[in-house]
């Protein structure tokens, strides 16, 4: 079987880039698609692989400028040949979904959430654009939508990281997904002695505007207590000026750096609504608890009182309120890392390989039974099953 893996860009090492590296161990002969391949930011598990870049990869400084490039990428994506392959699983977020498989192959798409901006963070990216950009965004959104939906018949099979993206799935597409969470690698992480546990506070992720980290440091500045941040993006410049003497805003650091201040931090901060929230899942194998904004994928990883608080509003006073009832909750250490260990590399391997298999052999079912059904011409014999399936009944199939 021929394996196709697509994902919209390969920039960088973040969560949709862990799926796809997850998916290579999965599929260690599949081939990789995407709109713009930088092979030194991406692991090497991943450069391990053939990858294949649309034109999108050849246009002026596409490395950064890619999403400049979203209104060429439906056409980019529909210019690939995927005739060779069997099973093509897409990484969506940005587009990838819309790929056109070949007739009879199957087609998994696994979804970190339909594109947010096109859709549930549409007003929040217009209002951040330039003016051009604003002006541009409605009349290109518009025909991008109905590309983005139009795709969704192209996929046989939707997985979502998270009920909240299954959610959307829903809302947007009209289609059911099945959820399984991203893999997390869980075991890279672990506890520290209680001696070892510093005073302060640790925020971890891009710093961007929907992350809210400037309210994780406005209520840090107002309480006094001490906060660490770790993260670059394009708030960086601000949070750093505007942040008290008791927050440091390290910006981007190392993995051995950033372990250490999981292991040893009172407990994370999460002020912003994700699609799953990996760094949630990473403190608790750090045996660290996280006080995380109660909307979101946050919602299916914190449990209040086991690994960590949920607070209900984006403010000041209600994180304030969630992170001193976290400081008076005895957390344990190991009921933390037990259950961050329910979100593994190995689990998701074996949940996604069964979900994949699954599929594909529903998928080949059906095609047998049609060719069961097709007329033969006379004095033709009938071709043999393809090795490794047999017959299936039509009802058993579907």
């Amino acid at each position: 079987m021929r394996v196709a893996i697509i994902h919209y860009w390969l920039v960088g090492m973040r969560g949709g880039e862990k799926v796809v590296e997850a998916l290579c161990r999965l599929y260690p002969d599949a081939d990789i698609f995407t709109h713009v391949y930088v092979p030194d930011a991406v692991s090497a598990t991943i450069r391990r692989h053939r990858v294949t870049a649309t034109f999108i990869d050849r246009l002026p400084r596409a490395a950064s400028w890619y999403k400049r490039y979203l209104p060429l990428m439906p056409m980019a994506l529909e210019q690939l040949d995927l005739r060779d392959y069997d099973l093509v699983i897409s990484s969506e977020s940005g587009p990838a979904k819309g790929v056109i498989p070949a007739p009879g192959a199957a087609h998994i798409c696994y979804c970190h959430s339909p594109m947010r901006y096109l859709w549930n963070m549409s007003h929040d990216y217009r209002d951040k654009a330039g003016p051009v950009t604003r002006a541009l965004m409605p009349v290109l959104s518009h025909y991008l939508r109905m590309w983005d939906v139009s795709t969704a018949a192209r996929v046989d099979d939707f997985v979502a990281n998270s009920h909240t993206v299954a959610d959307r799935i829903q809302s947007y597409y009209h289609r059911d997904a099945t959820v399984i969470a991203p893999p997390v690698d869980t075991e890279a992480f672990a506890p520290v002695a209680g001696n070892e546990l510093s005073d302060h506070h640790l925020m971890v992720g891009e710093l961007v505007a929907y992350k809210r980290p400037d309210l994780a440091v406005e209520a840090f500045n107002r309480s006094g207590r001490r906060l660490v941040v770790i993260g670059g993006g394009e708030m960086l410049g601000r949070l750093r000026a505007m942040a008290a003497p008791n927050v440091s805003v390290l910006g981007p650091q190392p993995f051995g750096v950033l372990k250490h201040h999981y292991a040893r931090c009172r407990g994370l901060i999460f002020p912003g609504e994700e699609d799953f929230g990996i760094v949630p899942v990473e403190a608790m194998a750090s045996g660290r608890p996280v006080i995380a904004y109660a909307r979101g994928g946050a919602t299916e990883t914190v449990v209040p009182g086991l690994s960590g608080i949920l607070f209900e509003t984006q403010s000041v006073e209600a994180l304030a309120e969630a992170v001193a009832e976290a400081e008076r909750t005895p957390f344990e250490t190991a009921r933390l890392v037990a259950h961050a260990r329910r979100f593994g590399l190995d689990r998701f391997a074996q949940a996604m390989g069964e979900h994949v298999a699954g599929l594909v052999g529903a998928h080949a079912g059906r095609r047998i039974a049609a060719l069961g059904r097709l007329p033969l011409r006379e004095g033709a014999a009938r071709r043999p099953h393809p090795a490794g399936f047999a017959p299936v009944p039509r009802h058993a199939a579907e």
